[in-house]
């Protein structure tokens, strides 16, 4: 009698992909946590005008004083706040398997994205200052754009 080879083993070593989507899911989850205190934490320096944190020679107090700081009356930093929230929820809802979830999340990290260059554009060429949590939250978005490119593949 012939010993067939067992391709459960096979399985085991290579886990499906909805595990890996499963498993980017939670990254996302927790970068977007991670994005939400940092951007929490620009929201609370910007509205207590407090950016002794950052030091005297960041540019953080430039930036947070700009024009740009703000969009009718509400800091620019708790619109980062409410994305990194629904980058949070949405990707759990994901794992949990709901269907227009994924959808969220792809486009709400792309509106991150565009938004994030368009405030690295503005502190690098007309404020002429970066404050060193906004570049946290931008690498933040970065890291997740890439992570949404390769769970999101195009169509």
């Amino acid at each position: 009698m012939a010993v067939r080879p067992r391709k459960a083993a096979q399985k085991d070593a290579t886990p499906p992909a909805g595990r890996w989507r499963v498993i980017a899911y939670w990254v996302m989850a927790l970068i977007a946590l991670c994005g939400l205190a940092d951007a929490t934490f620009l929201t609370v320096m910007h509205l207590t005008g407090d950016d002794s944190v950052c030091g005297p020679s960041s540019g953080c107090s430039t930036v947070l004083s700009s024009v740009y700081a703000s969009f009718s009356g509400i800091p620019t930093a708790a619109f980062g706040a409410v994305a990194y929230f629904i980058v949070f929820s949405s990707a759990v809802c994901a794992v949990f398997g709901y269907r227009r979830a994924p959808e969220l999340l792809a486009l709400t990290v792309t509106v991150m994205f565009l938004v994030t260059l368009w405030f690295l554009y503005l502190q690098a060429f007309v404020i002429h200052a970066f404050c060193p949590f906004c570049l946290l939250s931008a690498a933040l978005t970065f890291v997740l754009a890439g992570i949404a490119i390769t769970v999101f593949p195009a169509r």
